[in-house]
């Protein structure tokens, strides 16, 4: 028996358990743009002293990411997703307390960075990696990270209307709560699932990093992601001002930013659905050469709003689409034993390129005073990354294994399984909708509010 797979109630459990966590997690995260303003204004410091708190975090997120992953691996998801609940309750306490720089730093840019490291992406989606067969699994993944997107839809409106009532330094205390809430709801992930009982003896970590970073396809892998990070923090900080300089307006910038997010929904839940039937890696590789033909059309096509936002919805179907999949590459490869570990150094990669794809951008504008060359070099790292995903193996990367018994699933088994897809597709459609018709129809809506739409709120963000 594969002590890897739980039962189908079970997996249900973990699978609602982590969208939640995922959803508070990635959720109260996004809240912290609308948090420029009167943190800024009330602590009398400057725009840049805020966005270098948030980059902070975002590298100290994506360096504790292995880290946080391999000790869930080995010691239980459940202690890391305490610390990191821990650790980011902290930060947002410490952000409430702040006098100056030094504190917000602090807390927003250090503790907060700390706490995502251990309660989101990589712990989150290998627990739930664990608890699902292979044909189920792109779709939970994708499901799971879809819900970064409900928390996101859900939480920045309600946050704005706090700091409205109540000042930005109480309002904290509503995501303090929500982050213990997610901590007491995630015990279904707590249990720490041991290794299939097909991969007996069990690799040591050093071992298994040594495996892995030997393994052609997951090197590829890793080069793979390093192109996504660098596309979706390009796009989600620089559009905006590109948008700008070819003369559309900030409510079109913030429409195409919004646009994004809605039509990630889809992808990443369409994507996740695919990704049960066809092979990964070529799924990938069909993703990112749709970026790099978007990215190409944003500079040959003349600009206007229609073109502006269908573009945008074309870049929105292929956003994070690629975390899912990624993810359960990962996981074909080398199983669940290390999975925390083997996607923490995989999303530190996808960082970095997030890293260069902000602030290289910002320098190739200051240099040039236009973004077209960095959108010729970002079209052409996606069909780098397109051709580096041909060659891929997803599959066991030791020896061959026994085949599972190919049993289809029965109608019964199916229909719960539609059931739930179908619902939570809606759920998250409907919250996108009223979400993207708002911004729609009040102007005043600012843009770095619109532009926290997007699914993943990388270094600097909006902020850039």
């Amino acid at each position: 028996m594969n002590t890897s797979r739980q039962s189908f109630p079970t997996a249900v459990t973990i699978l609602i358990a982590g969208c939640f966590a995922t959803a508070v997690s990635m959720g109260v995260r996004a809240t912290m743009g609308v948090y420029l303003d009167p943190i800024t204004e009330g602590l009398s410091i400057t725009t840049s002293s805020f966005g270098l708190a948030v980059a902070l975090q975002n590298l100290i997120w994506g360096l504790g990411q292995p880290i946080a992953g391999a000790v869930a691996d080995r010691f239980g998801t459940g202690r890391v997703l305490i610390v990191g609940g821990v650790l980011y309750v902290a930060g947002l306490a410490t952000t409430g307390q702040a006098a100056g720089t030094g504190t917000l730093t602090l807390g927003l840019g250090v503790l907060v960075g700390l706490g995502l490291a251990g309660l989101s992406f990589s712990v989150i989606l290998a627990a739930i990696g664990r608890s699902v067969p292979d044909e189920k699994r792109s779709m939970a993944l994708a499901t799971a990270s879809a819900f970064a997107s409900v928390g996101q839809f859900v939480l920045v409106p309600l946050s704005q209307v706090l700091i409205d009532f109540v000042g930005w330094r109480q309002s904290l205390i509503f995501g303090i709560v929500l982050l213990v809430a997610a901590m007491a709801a995630a015990s279904p992930l707590r249990t720490r699932e041991r290794a299939a009982s097909d991969q007996v003896p069990q690799q040591a970590l050093g071992d298994a990093l040594r495996t892995a970073f030997g393994h052609r396809s997951y090197v590829l892998l890793l080069l793979g992601f390093f192109v996504c990070g660098f596309h979706v923090t390009f796009v989600g900080v620089h559009l905006p001002k590109y948008l700008e300089d070819v003369g559309q307006t900030a409510r079109v910038a913030a429409l195409a930013l919004a646009t994004i997010g809605l039509f990630n929904i889809a992808g990443t839940i369409g994507v996740g659905w695919l990704g049960g039937r066809f092979n990964n890696a070529k799924l990938l590789s069909v993703l990112y050469a749709a970026r790099a033909f978007v990215f190409a059309a944003f500079v040959v096509l003349p600009m206007s709003p229609q073109i502006a936002l269908g573009s945008a919805a074309v870049m929105g179907l292929v956003w994070l689409s690629t975390v899912p999949l990624t993810s359960a590459i990962v996981l074909k490869q080398f199983g669940p034993a290390h999975a925390g570990s083997l996607f923490g150094f995989v999303f530190l990669s996808h960082q970095i390129g997030a890293f260069i794809g902000t602030y290289g951008a910002a320098l190739v504008r200051d240099a040039y005073g236009s973004y077209e060359v960095f959108w010729w070099l970002s079209a052409l790292l996606g069909l780098v990354a397109a051709v580096i995903h041909l060659f891929i193996d997803e599959s066991p990367h030791d020896a061959p294994t026994p085949k599972a018994k190919n049993r289809p699933l029965s109608l019964l088994r199916r229909r719960p399984a539609v059931t739930g897809s179908l619902a939570t597709t809606t759920l998250i459609v409907v919250l996108a909708g009223w979400t993207y018709l708002r911004i729609s129809n009040n102007p005043d809506v600012a843009l770095e509010q619109a532009a926290l739409v997007c699914t993943l709120h990388l270094p600097g963000g909006p902020l850039g």
